[in-house]
């Protein structure tokens, strides 16, 4: 667990680390894109080295709880469910991972994202609940360890392991060789399996290189951390992994384009289409609110507490971003 916790973590220190004397360019869009970004960042936050001492994560999200129920198995509609977190708190991100998300197929199962390490056997236990035949694809959302903690053992057991070609790289550049994804695409992708379909869209967003999974027939998206909900577990982008806020959300609204009837986030419940807009029109007002305050010359400090009073965003791990939005829309 501590090695998957120490992973998990070095995420959020990279973002929490940012320095402000960072470098903002733009980068022009293939020509005819319907997707936002389609997989190329149209802002990029060009930032130092993390450096200093990390912050005390234990605190700010919360000591893992021995206790704690393992995660449930949710049916979302037709062969359609989901492995989720009984309590949508910030601890059980470190203790079990984000949403992982099944699709139920005659030929086996499409996994889209695989939690972490520690709850392979559980997630397998539970999937042999709904059938007989094995995990033949885990679809990563993204490379952060919550969310393919679990890659090396699906490896092992079998499984083909697809992720975008930018959150490869950075897999590769956390963990080295061991069970890195066996196929990547860049922009767009397909999986078929049983008669059934799953479309994959790049976007940049949470990273540079962000997932979503779209099950056309099933009407169901997953989103990874482009979404997360609810407030509780607030909505972060890792400028050390090439995320940026302007990119997430020119995501959303071209998620918002796409034919569905509810969408599963990286964290928390499964929501309908008008929750998603809900959420999606939250993510541009905090984008939109905190440019002003930085063009106005605000503080770190009077950013946070002014996001947060206005809109209930800006402490905790979300506060760690202010440094990068400040980089961003300076």
């Amino acid at each position: 667990m501590q090695k998957t916790l120490s992973a998990i973590c070095a995420t959020y220190i990279a973002i929490a680390m940012l320095l402000a004397a960072g470098v903002v360019s733009a980068a022009q869009a293939p020509a005819g894109s319907k997707l936002a970004g389609d997989g190329m960042c149209s802002v990029t936050v060009n930032v130092p080295p993390p450096s200093g001492p990390p912050p005390d994560f234990g605190q700010m999200f919360g000591r893992p709880d021995p206790k704690a129920a393992l995660p449930k198995l949710v049916k979302v509609k037709g062969d359609v469910y989901v492995i989720q977190n009984t309590k949508n708190v910030l601890s059980e991100i470190l203790q079990f991972g984000g949403n992982a998300t099944a699709y139920i197929t005659n030929d086996g199962v499409i996994l889209v994202d695989s939690k972490v390490d520690e709850l392979h056997d559980d997630i397998v236990a539970k999937i042999k609940t709904l059938t007989d035949k094995p995990i033949k694809y885990v679809v990563l959302t993204h490379s952060h360890g919550d969310h393919s903690g679990g890659v090396a053992k699906m490896v092992r057991a079998g499984a083909t392991v697809i992720v975008s070609r930018d959150d490869r790289r950075y897999m590769a550049r956390d963990a080295g060789d061991a069970a890195l994804p066996q196929i990547t695409y860049s922009r767009y992708g397909n999986v078929f399996l049983g008669g059934k379909e799953v479309q994959l869209f790049e976007y940049c967003g949470h990273t540079s290189g962000d997932t979503v999974a779209y099950f056309p027939a099933a009407r169901v998206v997953v989103a990874g951390d482009l979404v997360t909900t609810p407030d509780s577990i607030p909505t972060i982008v890792s400028y050390a992994d090439g995320g940026n806020w302007t990119d997430l959300a020119k995501a959303l609204d071209s998620i918002a384009t796409l034919d569905f009837d509810v969408l599963i986030g990286g964290h928390g419940p499964v929501l309908s289409k008008p929750e998603f807009l809900k959420y999606r029109d939250k993510v541009a007002k905090i984008g939109a609110r905190a440019k002003e305050l930085v063009k106005a010359g605000k503080s770190q400090q009077e950013i946070s507490q002014t996001l947060g009073k206005e809109l209930n965003w800006g402490s905790g791990p979300s506060s760690m971003v202010i440094t990068g939005m400040m980089v961003e829309f300076r």
